[in-house]
Order: C-alpha cells, then sequence, then structure tokens
C-alpha cells in the first residue's frame, strides 16, 4: 500500500505544539483523518489518530472514560482498575487509545516521513504567497498613490471657488 494523497489543515493549539491535522489516503481506496503534526522536544512527529478510552459500567453499560470513580449516567461506583505506578507510560495509554497506528517501523517512518514533506511543503508555500501578497500589496498602493495626487489637482481645479479641499479629507 503506497500513500497516494496527503492534505495539511494547519492549525494553532494553545501551547504552540499542535501544528497541523493531517488526512492520508492510501492507494485512492483507503482514507485516515485526524493524524495530527505536532512540534516535540527533539522537532516534529506525527501522532495517529487517536480517542479516549473507556470502559462500560458494570450495571448500566455506559462508556464512562477510564480513571473515573462514578458511572455518568446512573452514579453507580465503578470498580478500579489498578496499573503499576510511577510508569508514565501506562498513564498515557489508559488516557487514549489509537484508533489506528503503523504495524512495523518501516510503516510508522515512511507514514512520518510523507506527512512532514507534505506539512513542510504547504508551510513554504503559505509562507511564499504570504511574501508575493505582500509585495503585490505595495505595488498596488505605489500604482495608486500617483493618481491621488493628480486627483486632488482635478478636483481642487474643478472645484468651487473659495472651497479648499486637501489630502486630509479624502479617505482611502
Amino acid at each position: 500500500m503506497k500513500i497516494t494523497e496527503v492534505r495539511i489543515f494547519p492549525t494553532e493549539s494553545k501551547d504552540g505544539k499542535l501544528k497541523a491535522f493531517a488526512t492520508m489516503t492510501f492507494d485512492d481506496w483507503f482514507v485516515v483523518r485526524n493524524v495530527k503534526v505536532i512540534q516535540g522536544n527533539n522537532g516534529l512527529f506525527v501522532a495517529m489518530p487517536s480517542r479516549k478510552a473507556v470502559e462500560a459500567c458494570s450495571k448500566c453499560r455506559f462508556k464512562n472514560v477510564v480513571g473515573s470513580k462514578y458511572c455518568n449516567q446512573c452514579g453507580s461506583q465503578l470498580k478500579e482498575i489498578s496499573f503499576p505506578q510511577g510508569n508514565d507510560e501506562n498513564d498515557k495509554y489508559n488516557s487514549h487509545m489509537d484508533i489506528a497506528h503503523p504495524i512495523t517501523q518501516d510503516c510508522r517512518v515512511y507514514i512520518q516521513d510523507r506527512i512532514l514533506d507534505a506539512y513542510m511543503k504547504d508551510k513554504h508555500e503559505k509562507t511564499g504567497e504570504g511574501a508575493s501578497l505582500e509585495s503585490s500589496k505595495k505595488e498596488k498602493i505605489e500604482a495608486f498613490s500617483q493618481p491621488v495626487s493628480s486627483i486632488l489637482e482635478t478636483i481642487q481645479t474643478v472645484s468651487e471657488p473659495g472651497i479648499d479641499i486637501g489630502a486630509q479629507d479624502i479617505e482611502l
């Protein structure tokens, strides 16, 4: 299977670490959404789509977030699941579960490389467009600055005698 398309959706998070969401298409047949591009301590990386882990209430079968003490539906006390203490990996695993993820390291590297390449390309295109937009704005301002002075002169000569029209009276 090959990734045939990657779409990047830039975003800004409160802490500034989440840079974008990505959607990848495999062989023009299968789509995986909500892949995250995150700024980590060692650079950018890709996080696969995940959801909060849930457990069913033994009485009403309502799905509650793992770690809840009471059921959000019926209020009964939930069984406490014990995990080894002091292992941050277990805390991370307990709160979110991957919806889809690569099985092999080669697949993970392949996906990450394709998504980060698309992210960098998108980022550079946006930066390039921003620079060209700024230069085109300057060109338009310069193009209009000369006609404005000639328009002021024309208005001054055509206007009624005794009425002074200055540049401060005209809003652009």
